[in-house]
């Protein structure tokens, strides 16, 4: 055999360890890259469908509002399972603030630190910004973005919700309670507390707001008195004023110049779209710019709401930012399949005022004294206040009448529900993971050296 044909055979049978060799080494060079880019990457991608890695655009708006970037204090081992996972967290939060500080102290190593920050748990968080500080035991976004608006804001406005007539509770778990917006008001720095006007000679003066619902019995001498006081001081007032007898508050709407239509709002075009029932009213903004609008991007939904006449008294200023439907209509007689708007018992044709918002100027200095109106307290319910527009709405009406501000928050989260398996589904599952996946990772072993095999 030539030297030609020598070295011809030589290269062939180098040929496949060779081609291994190279393989092997750009594989390596890959996991290297892959690792060295991995501790140094500046760029984040969500893939999920949910969005439950990233920011949400609340708290993106939130962050913005910082001038200097905050300090988060972590007392937990930065080396632990826990530690790990409140920094993969707080990344979400490091991608929108790259210069914010976040510093992790193993309380076991240094108990005089956790003890000096009153630490109860492990996995703490310290937040503080401006000097001022919040402590959180809970870690998800809704927390650690509503210690950062109470952060922002350097007074806890007082918000008095009236009681002792069988008022929604600001603290109730019921469903047609308000327990959900006071958790809410609490979690962004106010104070929101329940107000008996029967145990007290006077609405308190650092009150920001009060908010007064629909009574189920007559209010008790006096009390009504009491509420018109505070509002010749020039407080501020939301009065849900839900469809039903006024219970003693007769003088204060005669005091505002108010003329609730009879009846309950009945729209046709509710069942149209999918409602149990015609009595779910869908307020819309009109075309006359309002604060209490602007950040409206869906329908508010009144489950049973009664309208208002656009009257006011003459010392007020008045604007109707929420109507009804424009097939609506206030149904004074029983509510059946085939109502119909009857014009002779006063049912009158929508669009109507669902939501009247009142200003006059204030004594104290250029402050605008401010009253809302709405007519039905349900939309802010725990039952509805997370549906559609809802919340919003909410949110805007404290806004505008507290005069503090009110930071978008990311819905609380309620949590992924649990995988839940039947017997027949555990079954199928254990057979596939312990036999079936072997099963075929074992025939493509047999098929490949077969096929090895035959081309030998």
């Amino acid at each position: 055999m030539s030297p030609l044909h020598r070295i011809h055979a030589l290269l062939k049978r180098l040929d496949r360890p060779l081609a291994d060799g190279v393989f092997l080494a750009l594989l390596f060079a890959v996991a290297i890259a892959a690792g060295w880019l991995s501790a140094r990457h500046d760029h984040y991608w969500d893939w999920t469908s949910s969005g439950d890695n990233s920011l949400s655009v609340e708290s993106l708006q939130l962050l913005a509002q910082l001038d200097q970037p905050p300090r988060i204090t972590v007392f937990a081992d930065p080396d632990g399972l826990l530690g790990r996972s409140i920094r993969r967290f707080l990344a979400r939060y490091q991608q929108a603030l790259p210069d914010m500080l976040v510093e992790f102290v193993d309380p076991r190593r240094f108990p005089e630190r956790a003890r000096n920050a009153q630490v109860r748990v492990d996995g703490q968080l310290l937040v503080e910004y401006r000097g001022r500080r919040e402590t959180l035991e809970r870690l998800d976004e809704y927390s650690l973005s509503a210690a950062i608006a109470r952060l922002l804001e350097d007074r806890r406005p007082w918000v008095a919700v009236i009681e002792g007539h069988g008022e929604r509770d600001i603290d109730g778990d019921g469903a047609a309670d308000l327990g959900r917006l006071g958790r809410e008001l609490e979690a962004q720095g106010f104070l929101a507390r329940p107000l008996d006007l029967a145990l007290v000679s006077d609405v308190p003066v650092n009150t920001h707001l009060v908010v007064l619902g629909q009574p189920e019995i007559a209010l008790f001498p006096g009390e009504v008195e009491r509420l018109i006081d505070y509002l010749d001081r020039g407080g501020n007032l939301l009065w849900l004023l839900d469809p039903g007898p006024l219970n003693g508050l007769e003088p204060l709407a005669e005091r505002l110049g108010l003329r609730p239509l009879p009846g309950m709002v009945l729209d046709p075009e509710s069942l149209e779209q999918g409602a149990d029932t015609p009595t779910l009213a869908q307020g819309s903004a009109t075309t006359t710019p309002h604060p209490l609008t602007a950040m409206l991007s869906q329908p508010v939904l009144f489950p049973g709401a009664r309208v208002f006449a656009p009257e006011t008294a003459e010392d007020w200023s008045l604007a109707q930012p929420l109507v009804s439907g424009p097939r609506s209509w206030n149904e004074v007689g029983r509510i059946e399949p085939g109502s119909y708007r009857d014009e002779v018992v006063g049912e009158l044709a929508g669009p109507q005022a669902l939501l009247l918002a009142l200003t006059r100027a204030s004594t104290e200095g250029d402050r605008h004294q401010r009253i809302a109106v709405i007519g039905d307290g349900d939309f802010m319910s725990n039952a509805w206040i997370n549906r559609e527009g809802n919340r919003a709405l909410a949110f805007a009406l404290i806004d505008w009448l507290s005069g503090a501000r009110m930071h978008p928050l990311p819905s609380p989260a309620p949590g992924h529900p649990p995988l839940e398996l039947d017997d027949e589904r555990r079954l199928l599952l254990g057979a596939g993971s312990l036999g079936a996946i072997p099963g075929l990772l074992l025939a493509s072993w047999l098929l490949i050296q077969w096929r090895r095999g035959r081309a030998r």
